[in-house]
C-alpha cells in the first residue's frame, strides 16, 4: 500500500548497493586465486534469502491486495449490471404496457370487425334463405311448365295426329272428286247436249206452265168464292214430291214460307223456304232474328232441331246430313248488324257427315263479301255442351 513503494524503491536501492558492492568487491578483488572469506559469503547468502522472503511477502501483499480491488471491482460490475438490468427491466414493462396496450386496441378492433363479419354472416344467412325460398318457388315454377309443356305436347302430338287423318282423308276425298269430277264432265257434256236439244221444247213448256198456273189460280179462286179452300196448295205441294226448296222453286212456288219436303218415300219433314234471297230455292238450316230462342242446347235437341220454323228455328243435324248426302248442295251464310247492313258468304260446296262422324261439315268455298277462301275446310260440329 502507501508504504510498499518506498520498501520496493528501498529495496531496490539497497540491492543495487548490494549489486554496486558486489561489483566493487569484484573490481577490488585480487587476481585469480584470491580466496573470499566464507564468512562474506554467507553474509551474502543470507542478505539474498532476506531479499527473496521480502519479495515474496511483498508479492503475496500485491496479490492480496489485487484480489481485493478485484472483489471490488467485480462488486462493483455487479452493482452496475444490476442498476442496467433494472433499467432495462423497466424499458422492458414499459414496452410490454405499451404492446399490451396495442394489443389490447387491436384485440377491441378485431372484436368490433368480429361482430361486423358475424352481423354481415347473419345478412348473408337471411338472405341465402330467400334466395333458397325464391329457387324452390321457381323449382316448383319450372315444374309445372314441365308439366304444362308435357300437356301441350301431348295435345301437340294429338293434333299432329288428327291433322294427318285429315290430310288423309283429303287425299282420298281429293281422289274421289277428281274421279266424280271427270264423271260430272261427261255427264255435263251429255246434259249440255240434251239442253241443247231442250231448248227448242223449253218455250212450249213455259207457255203450259204459264196456263197451268193460271187455271190453278182460277181454280183457287172459285174455290174461295164458295167457301171450300181446304189448303188446295198445300195438297198440290203433297201431291208433288219435293226433295227440297229447289224442288219447291222449279214447281212454280215463289212464296216464301213453310214447305213439305220427302225425306224418304214414306217419311216428310216440313222446312223453311227462302224464295226470295239470291234467286230463291233456299232450304233454311238456321234462322236468328231477335233472341227469342235460346240457342244453348244439348246434342239430342241439335240432332232433332228446336224452334218454330216461321220464326227462329234450327234444322237438325240429323236432317242436313240427310238432305247434303243425296244431292250436291251450295251454303250460302248471311249476316246482318243491327244497322242493316248485311254480309255473306257463299260456299259452293256444303255436305255434313253422320252422327257417327260426329256430325263433320266440309265446306268449298270461292268468293263472297267476307272473305276470299280457297281452302277445304274441315270441321267437328260441337255444340255449348260439348
Amino acid at each position: 500500500d502507501g508504504g510498499g513503494a518506498p520498501c520496493w524503491d528501498g529495496r531496490a536501492r539497497t540491492r543495487a548497493g548490494g549489486q554496486y558492492d558486489g561489483n566493487a568487491l569484484q573490481r577490488d578483488a585480487p587476481q585469480v586465486g584470491q580466496d573470499f572469506s566464507e564468512q562474506k559469503i554467507q553474509r551474502l547468502e543470507h542478505i539474498m534469502e532476506n531479499y527473496t522472503q521480502w519479495l515474496q511477502k511483498i508479492e503475496s501483499s500485491i496479490r492480496e491486495s489485487m484480489r481485493t480491488e478485484l472483489a471490488q471491482l467485480q462488486h462493483s460490475a455487479v452493482h452496475n449490471q444490476t442498476a442496467a438490468m433494472l433499467e432495462m427491466g423497466t424499458s422492458l414493462l414499459s414496452q410490454t404496457a405499451e404492446q399490451t396496450r396495442k394489443l389490447t386496441d387491436v384485440e377491441t378492433q378485431v372484436l368490433n370487425q368480429t361482430s361486423r363479419l358475424e352481423i354481415q354472416l347473419l345478412e348473408n344467412s337471411l338472405s341465402t334463405n330467400k334466395l333458397e325460398r325464391q329457387l324452390l318457388q321457381q323449382t316448383n315454377e319450372i315444374s309445372k311448365l314441365h308439366d304444362k309443356n308435357g300437356f301441350l305436347e301431348q295435345k301437340m302430338q294429338e293434333m299432329e295426329s288428327r291433322h294427318r287423318e285429315e290430310l288423309e282423308f283429303l287425299r282420298e276425298e281429293k281422289g274421289t272428286l277428281q274421279d266424280l269430277l271427270k264423271r260430272q264432265t261427261g255427264v255435263i257434256q251429255e246434259l249440255e247436249a240434251q239442253l241443247g236439244r231442250a231448248t227448242g221444247n223449253n218455250t212450249a213448256l213455259q207457255r203450259q206452265q204459264q196456263a197451268l198456273m193460271e187455271t190453278v189460280s182460277n181454280l183457287i179462286s172459285l174455290c174461295s168464292r164458295d167457301g171450300v179452300a181446304p189448303n188446295i196448295t198445300k195438297r198440290a205441294e203433297e201431291e208433288r214430291k219435293f226433295r227440297d226448296c229447289a224442288d219447291v222453286l222449279q214447281a212454280g212456288f215463289n212464296k216464301s214460307g213453310v214447305y213439305t219436303i220427302h225425306i224418304s218415300t214414306q217419311e216428310t219433314k216440313k222446312v223453311f223456304c227462302n224464295m226470295e234471297t239470291a234467286g230463291g230455292g233456299w232450304t233454311v238450316l238456321q234462322r236468328r232474328l231477335d233472341g227469342s230462342v235460346d240457342f244453348h242446347r244439348s246434342w239430342k235437341e241439335y240432332k232433332t232441331g228446336f224452334g218454330s220454323l216461321s220464326g227462329e228455328h234450327w234444322l237438325g243435324n240429323e236432317l242436313m246430313f240427310l238432305l247434303t248426302n243425296r244431292r250436291q248442295y251450295a251454303l250460302r251464310i248471311e249476316l246482318t248488324d243491327w244497322d242493316g247492313h248485311m254480309a255473306f258468304s257463299h260456299y259452293d260446296r256444303f255436305y255434313i257427315g253422320s252422327e257417327k262422324n260426329n256430325y263433320r261439315y266440309k265446306m268449298l268455298c270461292h268468293g263472297n263479301t267476307v272473305s276470299i277462301c280457297y281452302l277445304h275446310t274441315l270441321v267437328h260440329f260441337k255444340n255449348f255442351h260439348s
